[in-house]
């Protein structure tokens, strides 16, 4: 008997599912028997999905640690400490990076010189410092269920608003390990990608909801000018750059 529907699509998007999650995580993946680079160019539309599962993890260590501590800014700060385990750092990274490039220089092929860096400088070192710092803040003034529910939205949300970029503006860098970023993403499966963003639906206020859409578009629109002025496009680098920034904004934006 077949089965009411072919399952070899199924599997091919669930293999892509764990491309972007070993991509974007150090969580182990089974290797692919089938991997092509088509599957890897597509990977950038399961980022928020990605991001749903990164929240969920964190929102169960932040209930744990809370359990345990009765602290919430310790409980935060122990649930980002899983965050970043769990992700290597991979945004914070791409944060730094940026703050580095486009605080050190002001000529394009300078700044994508300083970007490649291993080193992190000042500028980097104070934008990631200035980050981490607001998150715990923001989070640890919510309620916990509030700042669960806070996660599980900000990890798809700022995601989603990140892999936006490969919609509408060209990659500038080149290859290696970003190679996912540089493949244009069609606008259809970016808007099938924001489904990740659904589960947090009915916990925020409408009127939250206006609010995080208009602070994040002008964020979006704002970041977005301003790559293509410095830079004619965008790296992997401004991307994560872009992810921690609508991150942070996202968490200041549900303590008003």
């Amino acid at each position: 008997m077949k089965p009411p529907f072919p399952l070899a699509p199924l599997r091919r998007e669930w293999q892509i599912f764990l491309l972007a999650l070993g991509f974007l995580s150090r969580l182990p993946v089974p290797p692919d028997p089938d991997f092509n680079q088509r599957k890897l160019d597509g990977a950038a539309r399961y980022f928020p999905a990605v991001g749903l599962l990164l929240g969920g993890l964190m929102a169960l260590a932040l209930w744990g640690f809370y359990s345990l501590f009765s602290q919430p800014l310790l409980a935060v700060l122990l649930c980002m400490a899983v965050g970043l385990l769990i992700t290597g750092a991979f945004h914070e990274d791409g944060l730094a990076d940026s703050a580095d490039g486009f605080g050190g220089a002001w000529q394009r092929d300078d700044v994508l010189r300083i970007m490649k860096d291993s080193r992190i400088g000042s500028y980097g070192s104070v934008a990631l410092l200035m980050v981490l710092a607001i998150k715990a803040v923001s989070l640890s003034a919510l309620a916990l269920p509030s700042a669960m529910a806070a996660l599980l939205l900000a990890q798809p949300l700022s995601r989603w608003l990140a892999v936006s970029y490969l919609v509408d503006m060209r990659y500038v860098s080149g290859d290696g390990k970003s190679k996912p970023l540089a493949t244009a993403m069609p606008g259809r499966h970016w808007l099938l990608a924001g489904l990740a963003v659904l589960p947090a639906l009915g916990y925020f206020s409408p009127a939250q909801w206006l609010l995080l859409a208009v602070g994040l578009a002008v964020l979006r629109f704002t970041f977005g000018r301003y790559l293509q002025r410095r830079l004619g496009g965008y790296t992997g680098d401004t991307l994560g750059a872009a992810q921690q920034l609508s991150e942070v904004l996202i968490y200041l934006l549900l303590l008003i």
